[in-house]
C-alpha cells in the first residue's frame, strides 16, 4: 500500500498522496519492529536482565514513534517547500524539490479513499490487542494506522478539492496538513515511551486496581490470622513494554514472625497477578504498623552517604598492601644534598 501510494502520488501529481504514502512506509518499518520486540518482550527473566526485557518493547515504541516524528518533520518541509515555491517564487530547501505543483489525478483520489476503509480496520483490530495486552508499542503501532486513516482522508478531501476548483496550493496544503498531524501523533508516542524509559511511576487507574487487589488478598489473609491487623500503606510500580513490575508495602502488627509473613506475601502476590493484567512481578516489604508512613523513599541511600561516590580504600586493612614509612631528621630534605 505504500508502494501503491507513493508512486500513485508521483504519477498523478499529488503532493498530499505522496505525504500520505511516506507515512504508510514509516508504518510498514513499525509493523516489522512491532513484531521484533513485542516477542523479545516476553522472554522470561535472566541473572543479566532481572527484571525481563519488558524495556525492549519500550525501546521499539521509542524507534517507531520517533520514525513517525522524523518522518513527519520530512513531510512538513516538503509541502512548506512547495508553497514558498507557489507564493513567493523559491524554495526553502532547493534539496526537498518537488516536482508536484499541478493539479492532481483523479485516480490519486481513489487510492486514498481505498486506504481509509483499509487503515481504519487495521487499527480498530490492533488496539483492541493493545488495550487487551497494555502494550505501548502496540498501542503505538495502532495509532500509527489510526493516523494513517486520518491522513488519507485529508489526502482525499485535498485532492478532490484541487481537481474541483482547480486550485493548485490546496494538495501542498493537505500535504501541510498531514504532516502535522503526523509530527503531532510522533511527539505524543514519542514522549510516552521517553517517560516509560525513565521509569515514570504507573498510571493512577493501574494503581488503583494493584491496592485493591491487595486490599482483597489482605482481607483473605486476615481471615487465617485473625489477630492480625493487615494494612496495604503504598503501592508503586513502573512499566516495561506491557510487564508492570509493583512494589507493594504492608502495614503488619510487630509481633509476626517470618513465617508467618511468608504466606500473607505469597496470597498477595497471587491475588494481584491474577486479577491485574500485565502485572510481571510483585515485590512485597513488611514494615511495623505503629511506625510513620515512610513510603519507598526511604529506601534510597541518604544524600550525605551518596556523595561518597568514590571512597578512599583503608590502607591499613588492605591484604598484600604494603606500606613504607621512612623517618627524615629535621635536618633532612630529599634531593638535596650537602
Amino acid at each position: 500500500m505504500a508502494i501503491g501510494k507513493g508512486l500513485g502520488g508521483w504519477t498523478f501529481n499529488s503532493q498530499a498522496l505522496i505525504a500520505d504514502a511516506f507515512h504508510a512506509l514509516t508504518d510498514l518499518v513499525s509493523d516489522f519492529m512491532t513484531l521484533g520486540t513485542v516477542a523479545w518482550a516476553l522472554k522470561p527473566p535472566t541473572p543479566r536482565f532481572p527484571s525481563g526485557y519488558g524495556k525492549i518493547e519500550s525501546l521499539g515504541s521509542l524507534g517507531v514513534s520517533g520514525l513517525l516524528l522524523s518522518g513527519g518533520v520530512l513531510m512538513c518541509l516538503n509541502s512548506c517547500n512547495i508553497l514558498c515555491d507557489q507564493f513567493l517564487g523559491f524554495e526553502l530547501l532547493h534539496a526537498l524539490h518537488s516536482h508536484s505543483h499541478g493539479i492532481p489525478d483523479w485516480n490519486a483520489a481513489w487510492l486514498a479513499g481505498g486506504s481509509i476503509i483499509v487503515k481504519e480496520w487495521l487499527y480498530r483490530s490492533t488496539i483492541k490487542i493493545a488495550r487487551e495486552r497494555k502494550s505501548s508499542i502496540l498501542a503505538s503501532n495502532a495509532v500509527h494506522h489510526r493516523i494513517d486513516s486520518l491522513t488519507s482522508i485529508v489526502a482525499l478531501i485535498a485532492i478532490t478539492g484541487s481537481r474541483i476548483y482547480g486550485v493548485t496550493w490546496l494538495d501542498p496544503v493537505g500535504g501541510l496538513i498531514v504532516s502535522m498531524m503526523v509530527i503531532r501523533a510522533g511527539w505524543g508516542n514519542t514522549r510516552a515511551a521517553l517517560l516509560e524509559l525513565a521509569d515514570v511511576g504507573i498510571d493512577t487507574d493501574t494503581k488503583a486496581s494493584v491496592r485493591k487487589a491487595a486490599l482483597k488478598a489482605t482481607d483473605t489473609s486476615s481471615a487465617k490470622f485473625a489477630s492480625n491487623k493487615i494494612d496495604v500503606r503504598d503501592v508503586q510500580g513502573v512499566k516495561a513494554g506491557q510487564n508492570y513490575m509493583i512494589d507493594i508495602e504492608l502495614g503488619v502488627p510487630e509481633t509476626l514472625s517470618i513465617a508467618e509473613l511468608r504466606p500473607i506475601e505469597e496470597i498477595v502476590r497471587q491475588k494481584v497477578g491474577s486479577q491485574v493484567r500485565g502485572v510481571r512481578r510483585v515485590k512485597i516489604r513488611f514494615v511495623s504498623n505503629e511506625s510513620h508512613r515512610p513510603d519507598f523513599s526511604d529506601e534510597f541511600i541518604g544524600r550525605d552517604i551518596s556523595a561518597r561516590t568514590s571512597p578512599e580504600p583503608d590502607d591499613e586493612k588492605q591484604p598484600g598492601h604494603v606500606h613504607e614509612h621512612h623517618e627524615h631528621s629535621p635536618n633532612e630534605h630529599p634531593g638535596k644534598r650537602d
